[in-house]
């Protein structure tokens, strides 16, 4: 029986460390037991992430939230930034930027850029239907490392964009309940800790199918105390993404998991959440039903009251678990 009880352990570590050969399929991933699993870069390819590949402590020493760029949008350049520099006030004084607007701060995840799909998606949304600031982050130098490396710095660079945050406000004016920071994956723990190191005055926080492999029970994921309202929309749950509930307002629409409506692998479940949010800030149409337990919405059996997932309503407050069903293409 001893044989036999070694013999299973070392077929599961074996399991465990296996290189899934399929791109994008991580039906092998095992929560806090893989070693392998594939995630999208900003334009959806899928790559194969080594989950115990050690952090690069010279790159994150030297490549941290101080090369964050900020890209301006307005109505006035809807597609052409004006870059914003920390500290240097001039660079706001000859932008677009205007106290009186509204300010939506939209952050990528690993592997992206400000150029990656997600961000024109979401800012044009925003310009479509609100007179607003959109300042796109781009925080490439540290989110193109290996995931690891990556996620060890997402609490930097948080924590530099809502110094930036605070700096921006207190320099060129602005109001803290007119603020709804966005993230993608780990973008979404970049706007988690900013709202925490600006001291969770943003009114509203989303969390677009925050990132799952290694947070876990780590105190630098987002949670629902870093802004007025915090909400998460979970695509890829389990996978990609986190599943538990972490947020005031957590949406599993269609269960929560892979695969979405028209997805049949996980990574483009997990990127289904910026595009189901850039439709709800244009049109407002989907419709969440409250939940009693997390079982609930993984089965998309909830029928309690109801409460819109996403959109971009500066003053949404609202709680607790909610599940909807979408389509499978835009506008879903």
């Amino acid at each position: 029986m001893k044989v036999l009880g070694v013999f299973c352990a070392f077929v599961a570590l074996c399991a465990g460390s296996a290189i899934p050969v399929v791109p994008g399929d991580n039906s092998h991933y095992v929560e806090g037991e893989s070693r392998y699993i594939w995630m999208p870069d900003g334009e959806g390819v899928p790559h194969l992430v080594d989950l115990h590949e050690p952090a690069d402590e010279a790159l994150l020493a030297s490549r941290n939230g101080a090369n964050n760029q900020y890209w301006l949008f307005t109505r006035q350049n809807p597609t052409n930034a004006q870059i914003i520099v920390n500290g240097n006030a001039n660079s706001i004084w000859n932008s677009n930027y205007r106290a009186n607007r509204g300010l939506k701060v939209i952050v990528h995840g690993w592997n992206s850029n400000g150029n990656s799909a997600m961000n024109p998606l979401i800012t044009s949304a925003f310009l479509a239907v609100q007179d607003v600031n959109v300042i796109v982050v781009d925080w490439r130098a540290l989110a193109n490392s290996n995931y690891i490396t990556a996620a060890n710095g997402v609490p930097g660079v948080g924590q530099f964009l809502g110094n930036f945050l605070v700096w921006l406000i207190n320099t060129a004016g602005g109001n803290w309940n007119n603020v709804h920071l966005v993230g993608f994956s780990l973008g979404a723990h970049v706007v988690g800790n900013a709202g925490r190191q600006a001291g969770r005055r943003a009114a509203r926080v989303t969390g677009l199918d925050p990132a799952g492999p290694n947070w876990g029970g780590n105190s630098n994921a987002l949670n629902g105390n870093d802004g007025q309202y915090v909400e998460a929309i979970h695509t890829d749950g389990g996978l990609l993404g986190i599943f538990d509930r972490i947020a005031n307002g957590d949406f599993y629409p269609n269960g929560g998991r892979n695969p979405q409506p028209g997805c049949w692998v996980s990574t483009c479940s997990h990127s289904r959440a910026p595009e189901l949010f850039a439709s709800s800030v244009r049109t407002n149409h989907f419709v969440g039903r409250l939940c009693s337990n997390i079982n609930q919405a993984q089965n998309n059996q909830c029928s309690g009251g109801t409460f819109n997932m996403g959109n971009g309503i500066i003053g949404k407050r609202g709680n607790g678990i909610y599940g909807l069903s979408t389509g499978s293409s835009w506008p879903f």
